[in-house]
């Protein structure tokens, strides 16, 4: 029997691949969790966990920028940019791992079905979470953040496949 060093086996292969598929997936799966679990917060505590992240991002610009003017807006002010930027950031993070979950395991070529495909399941993820708000004591679904939550789908989507594609010519360039 000999044994080629540095080659794998087509299993190990297969195998290391159906890995990387299943932790692709249950990350998005894991972040799809976290953000039900966000939506399905009662609006008077999403409200404080929202002000007390709030609180932190005021006290640390204060320290690190004294007198500075943006410090004349009001903690409501800051609480809705912030509560804005989650949402923008959480289908951020999403667009990220639905994207390279959906690359792992279909290694489609073209670039704009996986962007459809991609921010297809983002929005509709979004949409169902903001009619789910519907259910949650003090809160409601809003259209604006499903174009929110949209966007930041779209820039995470964007980026992974802007990202792949300088990777690819780096490769090639080598």
């Amino acid at each position: 029997m000999v044994l080629k060093i540095g080659k794998r086996s087509k299993q190990a292969d297969e195998r290391k691949d159906d890995m990387n598929r299943i932790i692709s997936w249950l990350a998005v799966v894991l972040w799809m969790a976290f953000i039900f679990y966000l939506s399905h917060q009662p609006a008077a505590v999403s409200n404080e966990m929202s002000k007390g992240v709030t609180e932190v991002i005021i006290e640390t610009v204060e320290k690190t920028v004294p007198n500075h003017a943006a410090m004349s807006i009001d903690v409501d002010q800051w609480n809705r940019i912030v509560r804005k930027n989650a949402h923008f950031f959480a289908y951020f993070v999403l667009g990220l791992f639905v994207i390279h979950a959906m690359k792992v395991s279909w290694q489609r070529k073209n670039g704009w079905q996986n962007l459809a495909l991609a921010l297809g399941f983002c929005i509709l993820y979004a949409i169902l979470d903001e009619v789910h708000q519907l259910f949650v004591p003090g809160r409601g679904g809003q259209v604006k953040d499903v174009l929110i939550d949209a966007a930041g789908a779209a820039f995470g989507v964007i980026l992974y496949l802007l990202m792949q594609k300088g990777r690819m010519i780096f490769i090639k360039d080598r």
